[in-house]
């Protein structure tokens, strides 16, 4: 067994037996992955302190970090812990205590009543619009007019921004970000690189989303979790709340005959599983997962960009903790070679190489001009090189597609473009391999792997996959030279269409006017025309 020296990384087993997991079954869950069409993006499996195993799918690697959506949820709320640890408030502080010179517009009872506590297990109460403007509100003044559903306390609700205000407290108390404040008391101690962290206008952060880790510091900080808090022998989060964050402390059924993953109790922003007992997990959209088995001393990381989080769930459940039970010594060699062999031929493939199109050297360095989208403008949404499922939550969405230009060398093509006072240039390879590149839209930076290709003489396709997010961009420009315009048809991964229909039944629970919960579901079910349309374009001279 490979132990570290100075745990900067997990230890890992010379195989998985050795840490007490079955190959033959992780071979199942691979192809359980692969033939349910789940889009993974790598796992990691630890047993008895040690990864067992883990894969990454190319282009994703180790060393590139994950948007962890609500995962982020937990790793703020294991600030509060240390801030509650620490004196700087209780569970029972009272909200409007730490923000005294915020006034509401419509003052009520129920904010006058609201603490760290209820913020914590999504009982608070409060309902802030889920298409508010995020680039031209105060978050704590929109919170504190919202809408209030029920009383603290007495229903649980999952609402982001929750969350957030437990940054925004959590900032307030320490005088420092959320990162600061948890780089001494967390990163540091798990080894884990300064993070990136989403932040609204006045740099607190964005605390229900925004996170982004590698797979390995997110299994560093659920094994922490899995040990009441110790790692490496040192006691880094508080026992005493990292005992009590992973336990079903409120209620969340939303109806009594569900009987899955979201409806079997939540602690402080960590879920508790329904199928397999005494287990708790932190969970980002598009399956973003740190499972914590404790009556396995095992723990499951997942990133992925599979919208339907329980269909992923129910694929782990067919595998663990099946896989830690009646295992072997070793795996036979035809085991172990099986596993190799199908490990290494999971990838997410570039465009294929084609033909080059007689157009290139007409096209190459013409600007194209497009026109902005008026819906989608309207609803503060509008068209970005980054597809929607990395823009709804940002504070800045980027957007309104234009000045397109496209430079043709060889085999790679670079597309030049900007989104409002944003310029990027990103190389994409004609290759059949993705090419390298970086672009920086919404203020955050992000590293891009991307391919083009021709489709046939005037169509050519592209996309731009932001590496450290779930999704990716997919463009197919057709080209009338004689009439000097061009047109682009959007597409994304994960697929919209796929995303509206994961998220049309919770339309229910988040939105309970029946006229506008009609309306969004009609919206839902034509998403692809309206969140993506086709851009139409000149061809300048």
């Amino acid at each position: 067994m490979n132990q570290p020296l100075d745990g900067a990384a997990l230890p890992r087993a010379a195989c998985p037996e050795e840490a007490g997991v079955s190959t033959a079954e992780l071979t199942a869950f691979v192809r359980d992955l692969e033939e349910s069409g789940i889009a993974n993006h790598s796992f990691m499996i630890l047993r008895h302190g040690v990864v067992a195993a883990e894969a990454f799918v190319p282009p994703f690697a180790p060393e590139i970090p994950h948007a962890l959506y609500s995962f982020s949820k937990s790793v703020s709320a294991t600030a509060v812990g240390f801030a509650i640890d620490e004196g700087l408030i209780s569970l029972d502080t009272l909200v409007k205590d730490v923000f005294p010179e915020y006034k509401q517009r419509r003052p009520d009872e129920n904010y006058q009543r609201l603490t760290v506590r209820h913020l914590m297990t999504m009982t608070s109460g409060r309902e802030p619009s889920l298409i508010a403007d995020k680039a031209k509100i105060d978050w704590i003044q929109n919170f504190i007019d919202a809408p209030v559903k029920s009383m603290p306390g007495e229903q649980f609700r999952y609402t982001n921004e929750n969350i957030y205000m437990l940054c925004a407290i959590v900032s307030r108390v320490s005088g420092m970000s959320v990162v600061d404040y948890l780089t001494p008391r967390l990163f540091e101690p798990l080894h884990i690189d300064r993070p990136f962290w989403e932040t609204d206008q006045k740099g607190i952060e964005a605390g229900g989303w925004g996170l982004y880790l590698k797979t390995e510091d997110m299994a560093k900080f659920i094994l922490c979790y899995l040990n009441k808090g110790v790692y490496n022998g040192r006691q880094v989060i508080p026992q005493w709340f990292a005992e009590d964050a992973v336990k079903p402390l409120v209620d969340n059924r939303n109806n009594e005959a569900e009987q899955n993953d979201s409806s079997n109790g939540y602690g402080y922003c960590f879920w508790h599983n329904y199928h397999v007992e005494n287990c708790s997990r932190a969970d980002g959209m598009f399956s973003q997962f740190g499972i914590l088995m404790p009556d396995y001393d095992a723990a499951l990381i997942l990133t992925d960009g599979h919208p339907d989080e329980q269909y992923v769930r129910d694929c782990i459940w067919r595998h663990f903790p099946k896989a830690f039970q009646n295992v072997r010594e070793a795996p036979s060699p035809e085991e172990a070679e099986e596993y190799r062999a199908l490990i290494a031929s999971r990838r997410i493939p570039p465009l294929p190489r084609r033909q080059h199109s007689p157009l290139e050297k007409a096209l190459s360095g013409r600007r194209m001009r497009f026109n902005k989208t008026v819906l989608l403008n309207a609803f503060g949404y509008p068209m970005s090189m980054l597809p929607l499922p990395v823009t709804y939550m940002t504070t800045d969405k980027a957007g309104n597609i234009d000045n397109v230009s496209l430079l043709f060398d060889g085999d790679v093509c670079r597309i030049l473009w900007s989104e409002g006072d944003e310029m990027n240039c990103v190389p994409c390879g004609m290759d059949g391999r993705y090419h390298r590149g970086k672009m920086r839209l919404g203020g955050i930076d992000y590293v891009t792997l991307a391919s083009a290709a021709w489709k046939n003489e005037v169509q050519l396709e592209m996309e731009i996959r932001p590496i450290e997010t779930v999704a990716s961009r997919k463009l197919l420009f057709t080209f009338n030279m004689e009439k000097g315009v061009v047109s682009i048809r959007p597409g994304s991964t994960p697929d919209i269409m796929e995303l509206a229909r994961s998220l049309a039944p919770a339309m229910d629970s988040l939105v309970t006017n029946g006229t506008v919960n009609r309306a969004l579901k009609k919206a839902l079910s034509h998403a692809g025309e309206i969140i993506e349309p086709t851009l139409i374009g000149r061809i300048l001279k």
